[in-house]
């Protein structure tokens, strides 16, 4: 009988407490025995006391706050907005996943300003996102949608299965970071950089996206350290934009090129990248000025390892492996229907500095001269081992203390 009373009061005791917590609109307090809290100090907001994920959000003062996300699967069919500065939503990792539901274009998540993200006077600063998973279908729109934001950061999401973009930045022109997070499986670009500066893009995934990540119109992009695997389009895109590195990353099975340089780029550096077996090239510079490519490894590459194209020039390639799935002892990794293993294309090009590097055993040639006649070329201190090579008929150039093994 006496455990039977006790367990009442523990129910009884457990439900008004629970009761009393989610009544003051879901904010946690700190235990207070002195009855006074700290001078500034916000209540952080408890979404799982709310009736929508967007009511939690709507309950954040105009300064700012944090929303914190319960595990569970949470269905939406709108999207959810954030429209005030210095806010914080974040979840219990994977365990809170938002779901759009939504098949009728419409993104899962909106970052803006309540008058819209076109008007340059109207932003949001520090926006952070962390700890959780979002997804959509073939039907919604974009996963996360940041349009104007400033110093958003957005670190330890999973972005999947949205029928748009997995994230979209759009004019979040002052430092934007995007850090240890997944974007997978996404209809368009996981990671679309539009208009945006001072970027950070560091040790993501991205997989099976239709491109991995577009940088449009904006300049000094820092990518470093992360993982491209498997994707339906391209890799890198960077259009427009000087003062970029892209280094440090595993790019892998793009069906398209694994970086694309377009539309007056400069002073950009792609270095220390592995590029493997992408379908339609490696590294394409298709406009592109005044930049390095050093120290990449591109290996068993279908097309065109590097490109370099007419309207492209002033480029220094140095420091680089071109190679096929050699293992030593004249044996190859690969099995015999997928030895393809390219090298450099120069296509019309001009003032060319190719020094430093290795060719082995790639296909048709380590370096193979296209179109119009690629001029001040200086092709010197490489090793082509079992390779041939067109860099002999570069005209107006310098091509001088090769080693060159039979082929």
């Amino acid at each position: 009988m006496k455990r039977r009373y006790r367990a009442g009061v523990m129910i009884v005791v457990a439900v008004a407490t629970v009761s009393v917590f989610c009544v003051t609109g879901g904010q946690v307090r700190e235990n207070d025995p002195a009855g006074q809290r700290l001078p500034g100090a916000r209540p952080v907001i408890d979404a799982s006391c709310y009736a929508t994920i967007q009511a939690a959000i709507d309950a954040l003062p105009n300064a700012g706050g944090v929303v914190r996300l319960p595990p569970g699967t949470l269905e939406i069919s709108n999207p959810l907005k954030v429209t005030v500065s210095d806010v914080l939503i974040e979840g219990a990792g994977t365990a809170t996943h938002i779901k759009n539901v939504n098949t009728e274009g419409k993104s899962a998540l909106i970052l803006q300003h309540p008058s819209g993200g076109d008007d340059r006077k109207a932003e949001l600063w520090r926006i952070r996102l962390a700890n959780f998973r979002i997804t959509g279908n073939e039907k919604s729109g974009h996963g996360i949608e940041a349009r104007r934001i400033n110093e958003i950061f957005i670190d330890g999401v999973t972005v999947s299965y949205h029928g748009g973009d997995g994230v979209r930045l759009y004019y979040c022109y002052e430092d934007p970071r995007i850090c240890d997070s997944l974007m997978t499986y996404n209809k368009k670009t996981g990671l679309n950089i539009i208009g945006c500066h001072d970027v950070v893009v560091a040790a993501n995934q991205f997989e099976e996206n239709h491109d991995a990540v577009r940088f449009i119109d904006g300049f000094n992009l820092c990518m470093t350290g992360n993982n491209l695997d498997d994707h339906l389009g391209d890799g890198v895109v960077i259009e427009n934009s000087y003062g970029s590195v892209v280094s440090g990353n595993m790019i892998e099975e793009c069906k398209g090129t694994a970086i694309v340089l377009d539309r007056d780029c400069y002073g950009i550096a792609l270095s220390a990248n592995v590029i493997a077996h992408n379908g339609s090239g490696g590294v394409d510079l298709r406009d592109a000025h005044g930049c390095t490519v050093s120290a990449n490894t591109f290996t068993i590459m279908g097309r065109g390892a590097l490109s370099i194209g007419p309207n492209s020039g002033r480029i220094t390639v140095t420091g680089n492996n071109f190679s096929n799935s050699y293992i030593g002892d004249g044996k190859v990794k690969r099995s015999a229907n997928d030895l393809t293993a390219a090298g450099m294309v120069l296509n019309g090009t001009s003032e060319i500095t190719v020094v430093g590097n290795l060719f082995s055993s790639v296909r048709p040639k380590a370096i193979t001269v296209e179109g119009e006649q690629s001029k001040c070329v200086l092709f010197a201190d490489n090793v082509l081992a079992d390779v041939a090579g067109d860099h002999k008929k570069l005209g107006a150039s310098l091509v001088k203390d090769n080693l060159e093994t039979a082929k």
